[in-house]
């Protein structure tokens, strides 16, 4: 008998980063019996979950509660019609930057245009291989509880969720929080880097660097506060952090380079939409 704390079936399609940071935070969590669709390289998973490369290669008796698209967005138009030609009533959890519901209907479509597929629409980020992910969500209007509720508690599993009112905002969220790890990434690579010009060893400039990055999100996290006022309450005037802000928040250094940087994001993944 299936234990009630197992997350929900899937067949994952595509275990690149994100697929695999997904599923490696799953896998931690219990999951009913799952199939990995990868078909460009090996991967090695506990029983009961199996690998296939092609969709041919799935056990006839497989039924997915849910079908995770994590391929390359160009790559995903080739697979589309073999899923819905073997799953034709799924539900789909897509987390494929750009890819719009009605594109991917499109060609889900192409050979069981008689039913109308349930497109979820996610961005995760890769801090969910350690449970310490965010994921914004949209579903369309005919999505059911039920079919939300799946998604939800499998994206919940590895960190937190979020829902948005319409699928737009997704590239929002996509500039926001799914690129999010790599800015704060280079915040840490170039502490480092100048922890190491004004004299520190490189080991202790990195441990300096990552675990500050750690610490103050952490910190973040755990406190009600606004992050203007945690940000406040560590500046002392005239001190060592207010030299330092000085430069950093100059009209010309982070409040213009970021919100750019996110404008430039989401404008990319306005590109990518088809």
């Amino acid at each position: 008998m299936t234990s009630r704390s197992q997350l929900p079936s899937v067949l994952l399609v595509g275990c690149g980063k994100m697929g695999s940071a997904m599923f490696e935070g799953w896998l931690k969590h219990g999951l009913k019996p799952s199939v990995v669709l990868e078909r460009h390289q090996s991967i090695t998973l506990p029983d009961p979950h199996k690998q296939a490369e092609t969709v041919a290669d799935i056990a006839p008796d497989f039924t997915p509660d849910v079908i995770i698209l994590a391929v390359k967005p160009q790559m995903a138009d080739d697979i589309l019609p073999e899923l819905a030609q073997r799953f034709p009533s799924a539900t789909l959890l897509s987390v494929m930057a750009g890819r719009t519901i009605d594109s991917l209907a499109r060609h889900y479509q192409q050979t069981s245009s008689e039913v109308t597929p349930t497109i979820i629409r996610a961005m995760p980020n890769t801090p969910c291989a350690i449970g310490a992910g965010v994921t914004g969500l949209y579903a369309p209007p005919h999505a059911t509880d039920t079919q939300k509720n799946e998604c939800d508690r499998l994206l919940r599993s590895v960190g937190e969720t979020v829902w948005v009112e319409s699928e737009d905002l997704i590239n929002a969220v996509t500039a926001v929080s799914g690129s999010g790890p790599a800015y704060a990434f280079l915040l840490a690579e170039l502490m480092e880097k100048a922890g190491i010009a004004e004299g520190l060893t490189p080991e202790t400039a990195r441990k300096l660097a990552r675990r500050t990055v750690y610490g103050a999100g952490a910190l973040l996290n755990d406190s009600d506060l606004d992050s203007a006022e945690l940000r406040t309450r560590v500046t002392s005037p005239g001190g060592t952090t207010a030299a330092a802000l000085n430069v950093l928040m100059a009209p010309d250094a982070w409040p213009t380079a970021v919100p750019k940087a996110i404008a430039a994001a989401v404008k990319r993944a306005e590109e990518l939409s088809t």
